[in-house]
């Protein structure tokens, strides 16, 4: 089992900043990719990053492509969002995730999940 807890989250005005980080424990976080998803009220979840266990390869959304910079220190098995230039579309609680292997976009692709911490920006 990998256990994944995220921090960071918080209220912040438009045009601000956030990062969030995500902290893996259990099983070897070894060859595990990760993703950021993001799901506001009313819709479905989506993805947001992703990121080869090398790091050599990182996937964006479009709509966050050029704000938002994913990367991760696999020496302390944690992985990051790195958020600026925030809107109020990008309120949604944001989860981490992990899967064996390749970096994808799909969320039903991923095993293990974090709790979810919210982002919320206001106009």
């Amino acid at each position: 089992q990998v256990q994944l807890v995220e921090s960071g989250g918080g209220l912040v005005q438009a045009g601000g900043s956030l990062r969030l980080s995500c902290a893996a424990s259990g099983r070897t976080f070894s060859g595990y990719a990760m993703g950021w998803f993001r799901q506001a009220p009313g819709k479905d979840r989506e993805s947001v990053a992703a990121i080869t266990w090398s790091g050599a390869y990182t996937y964006y959304a479009d709509s966050v492509k050029g704000r938002f910079t994913i990367s991760r220190d696999n020496a302390v098995n944690t992985v990051y969002l790195q958020m600026k230039s925030l809107t109020p579309e990008d309120t949604a609680v944001y989860y981490c995730a992990a899967r064996k292997g390749t970096a994808l976009t799909n969320p039903k692709e991923y095993n293990y999940w974090g709790q979810g911490t919210q982002v919320t920006v206001s106009s």
